[in-house]
């Protein structure tokens, strides 16, 4: 079980990294077996992150296996799990379209491609600090009924059934936040 997590783990970060959606040590992903959650470790570049520096955790936080510190994410991803048992895979990016949308505030809208569109906009959640109880609090409200969340000031949560499945939809949300820019920067242009 060990091998296929943290090598599961370390492949995506470094494929999430190649994409530039967690750009310098920014970002943090986890992917879930059972009870047992392999994470990043926290001040580590996920183009960095190999099998040996991947955390392995138990619901309560407790470290079974690794020597780095998880992510300082921790609490969000494992109050996520525990909410939600359809989801096996989370992934935390800064990627700069979507997060360029969480920085100012404004809505991105739902784009066809990624499933049923049941609500205009994605879900922004309100800001809370890196790290905190509160952001975790927010996002796993913010999941009840969605698979992904902006973070108001911060970037974007997306979840799946497995970790490729967070991974691709995170690749769609910022591709959908770069649309929408680029239509909005269109659309200003034809107007002057």
């Amino acid at each position: 079980m060990r091998v296929s997590l943290t090598e599961k783990l370390s492949e995506t970060s470094q494929y999430l990294y190649r994409k530039g959606l967690a750009p310098g040590k920014s970002g943090n992903i986890s992917v879930r077996s059972n009870e047992i959650v392999a994470i990043t470790p926290g001040g580590v570049s996920l183009r960095d992150v190999n099998p040996e520096k991947v955390v392995l955790v138990d619901f309560a936080g407790s470290v079974l296996v690794g020597s780095e510190t998880p992510s300082s994410e921790l609490p969000l991803h494992l109050g996520v799990y525990q909410s939600r048992d359809d989801i096996q895979g989370i992934v935390h990016t800064h990627s700069s379209y979507a997060t360029s949308f969480a920085l100012s505030g404004k809505p991105i809208k739902r784009l066809e491609g990624f499933g049923k569109v049941h609500r205009p906009y994605m879900k922004i959640v309100d800001y809370a600090p890196p790290g905190t109880r509160k952001l975790a609090d927010l996002v796993v409200e913010g999941l009840k009924e969605e698979d992904v969340v902006i973070l108001k000031g911060h970037g974007v949560v997306t979840t799946g059934p497995s970790i490729d499945e967070a991974s691709i939809l995170a690749e769609f949300v910022e591709e959908t936040a770069k649309i929408q820019f680029v239509a909005r920067m269109l659309s200003k242009e034809v107007q002057d």
